[in-house]
């Protein structure tokens, strides 16, 4: 079975002056001379991404699209009509936002968060602004300090509320951000709490002893490229912490107490001392 807007792997069983017809049970399906891999032959088998052209035609490709059903994406807008926009997605067909699919009306070269999908009337791939409609924090799939995949959808007066794994909103608080984040924005992150109403809290970057070591590998190797000392320690504010080494002051004490344990750095009056192997 074929999956549109999805990659396939499919078997080349004819050859024409255009391109290759790949098995899809059916009549097949077309894939361009310009995008077939040097060297095909007919039983190869090759993994192409599937979609319709602008006769409503399947036909495959081995471009990489910019996402695909099912993604929640950061595309620009390259027109509008009286029908909708269409956003360039890494294809030669541009994706297609039909208006009451937009919330406030989409202009060109402006850059808008949306949602892949089949739409339900045409078969045909689609993308909406109207992201909430596909998240659910009903029935989670997540658990307390499981590592998750975030999309950052929004700024509240709190934080910013983020997609998780495409499927539940979360929420990084501010008091949690270290870095400057955009709408669009990829992340890896992990579920610090899931409360009662199951409303998800997240934290950037990776859980426990496992960021801890991550961690303590980079003040290892800043401390040996600045001659064995930093002037960095528990007084040090929290903005010049993270303004050099990219973490919060938290997590800075505790890599560094981590690193005192096993005898690697010392602690002296104005900062951390790296120790003798």
């Amino acid at each position: 079975m074929v999956l549109v807007g999805k990659f396939n792997t499919l078997t080349i069983n004819r050859k024409v002056d255009f391109g290759f017809y790949l098995d899809d049970g059916k009549e097949g399906i077309l894939l361009p001379k310009r995008f077939a891999p040097k060297n095909v032959a007919i039983g190869d088998k090759v993994n192409v991404f599937i979609y319709h052209d602008s006769d409503n035609r399947l036909i495959a490709t081995t471009q990489q699209p910019k996402g695909v059903v099912d993604d929640i994406v950061l595309l620009e807008c390259v027109s509008t009509t009286n029908a909708g926009a269409f956003l360039d997605w890494g294809l030669m067909k541009d994706l297609f936002v039909a208006k009451s699919q937009q919330k406030v009306g989409m202009k060109k070269d402006g850059w808008y968060l949306v949602k892949i999908y089949i739409d339900a009337q045409t078969g045909r791939i689609a993308a909406t602004e109207k992201i909430d409609r596909f998240l659910n924090n009903e029935i989670l799939t997540v658990k307390e300090m499981q590592e998750v995949d975030l999309t950052i959808y929004r700024q509240t007066e709190i934080g910013y509320s983020c997609i998780i794994n495409n499927q539940h909103i979360g929420l990084i608080h501010n008091n949690q951000i270290f870095q400057n984040l955009d709408i669009g924005n990829k992340l890896k992150g992990f579920v610090k709490t899931i409360r009662e109403d199951n409303k998800i809290d997240i934290v950037l970057g990776k859980a426990g002893y496992k960021k801890t070591e991550d961690e303590a590998e980079k003040i290892i190797r800043l401390l040996k490229e600045n001659n064995d000392y930093l002037p960095y320690h528990d007084k040090s504010l929290p903005e010049e912490i993270y303004r050099f080494f990219g973490m919060s002051k938290k997590t800075f004490k505790m890599t560094t107490g981590t690193l005192y344990k096993q005898r690697k750095i010392n602690f002296t009056k104005t900062g951390i001392q790296l120790l003798s192997e």
